[in-house]
């Protein structure tokens, strides 16, 4: 049978995001494949490591979670990463074989790197306040605004600002802070605003989270947790893909170097999930936008009557268009094919207001998050029980590892103990 293995790190409560892009699929492949599911603690520690005072009570809601959604100990093995050291020996002796050019050329560590300085500088620019006025703008910018209400204004704003930070970030020798403060300085902010948020990105502590060898090296730590287990296959999104192909590699190097003893894991291409937060930006919790699995029917209500619809829309009397809202995306989720037709044609002819769109939204989502919050009650009533879980998968984790890593001493020829 296939052996699959995947983690998610516990950085705090799941919600319906981590549903679609993970849960779902791994509810699915615990019936197919001879699955390992374990929580990334250590991996949460890359960019996360001053932020350790809920780090146990994440991972048992993280445990909590799986369960009440469906996760099976019966048929997947569930354990904790920082319970198998074995995975932290692996990736020191492959950490021997790997080549600093091979992490450095990772373009989803570069990636990272762009999306916290770019998030800095917005939300630096965000904060101040700022007046757009162009000063010339580009042209296809200004036809744009042209025809943009206010609310579009802003968000065709970060689209450009974003592009422009691309291409100044996106060099042969890093940022090119000139660039960037003219490119700034033409969007009509006002000077001493542009160099302020550029020394800050040039001088700061922008990044330097991330600057440290436990990230540059997280791919190889991620090699350990899969190829430890002789994993076959590992569901993951498309921009996990050059991480697969880095464990591909580093097992290849080192079968040629010691002994034929790791497969080459496939990646199992999983569908992100394209639910968006409440405010229409990616569902996360620092963004506080999440509606999650462990939320009750009041809470859930609330949240959808916050969510943002059509911003053309004005009054109840004005035709929607489904198309722009973010109601609707919910809908073509959580609510059945007729009814979402149906809403989509009154929607258009004004015939359903957004509440009322909302309230049949905030009814699907509590039936559909019903069962989940039934099965936590039940967890909720004998935690320990449930942590127990986490304990016998881990010891059954560790006894494959061990066993791996016999191999793995004797293959390179290390003193045996």
């Amino acid at each position: 049978m296939k052996k699959v293995l995947s983690g998610m790190r516990p950085t705090g409560r799941l919600h319906l995001g981590h549903y679609l892009g993970v849960i779902k699929n791994w509810l699915q492949l615990q019936e197919k494949y001879e699955c390992k599911f374990f929580i990334a603690d250590w991996h949460a520690l890359t960019n996360k490591y001053k932020e350790t005072d809920q780090l146990k009570e994440n991972v048992r809601q993280m445990i909590i979670d799986w369960l009440s959604c469906g996760i099976d100990p019966e048929k997947a093995t569930l354990f904790v990463q920082s319970g198998v050291k074995e995975h932290a020996e692996l990736a020191l002796l492959f950490s021997m074989i790997t080549p600093k050019s091979w992490l450095e050329l990772n373009p989803s560590y570069k990636d990272l790197k762009f999306n916290l300085y770019y998030q800095y500088m917005r939300d630096f620019l965000a904060g101040k306040q700022i007046k757009i006025i162009l000063t010339p703008p580009p042209e296809s910018f200004d036809q744009a605004l042209e025809k943009a209400t206010g609310k579009q204004k802003n968000k065709i704003f970060e689209e450009y600002l974003r592009e422009a930070f691309h291409r100044a970030f996106y060099n042969q020798k890093g940022i090119d802070f000139k660039w960037l403060k003219e490119t700034l300085m033409r969007f009509g902010i006002q000077k001493k605003i542009v160099e302020e948020v550029v020394r800050n990105l040039e001088e700061g502590d922008v990044g330097k989270d991330i600057d440290t060898l436990g990230f540059l090296a997280y791919p190889v730590l991620q090699a350990a947790d899969i190829l430890i287990y002789k994993a076959d296959a590992v569901p993951v999104g498309e921009d996990q893909l050059p991480h697969i192909e880095l464990t591909r590699e580093i097992a290849r190097r080192f079968n040629n170097l010691y002994d034929q003893i790791f497969p080459e894991p496939e990646a199992l291409l999983t569908e992100e999930s394209k639910l968006p937060g409440i405010d229409g930006r990616k569902m996360s919790k620092s963004y506080n936008n999440a509606i999650y699995l462990s939320d009750d029917r009041e809470t859930v209500n609330r949240k959808v009557l916050e969510m943002k619809t059509d911003p053309q829309r004005v009054r109840r009397t004005d035709p929607g268009n489904p198309d722009v809202c973010i109601v609707f995306e919910y809908h073509n989720i959580f609510t059945d094919s007729e009814t979402v037709s149906d809403i989509d044609k009154k929607c258009r002819k004004a015939e359903i207001g957004c509440v009322d769109c909302k309230k049949i939204l905030a009814e699907n989502l509590n039936s559909f998050l019903d069962p989940i919050r039934e099965r936590r009650k039940e967890i909720e009533k004998d935690i320990p029980k449930y942590e127990k879980v986490l304990q016998e998968g881990t010891e059954k984790a560790r006894a494959v590892a061990s066993e791996t890593m016999v191999e793995v001493r004797k293959a390179m020829k290390l003193w045996e103990f």
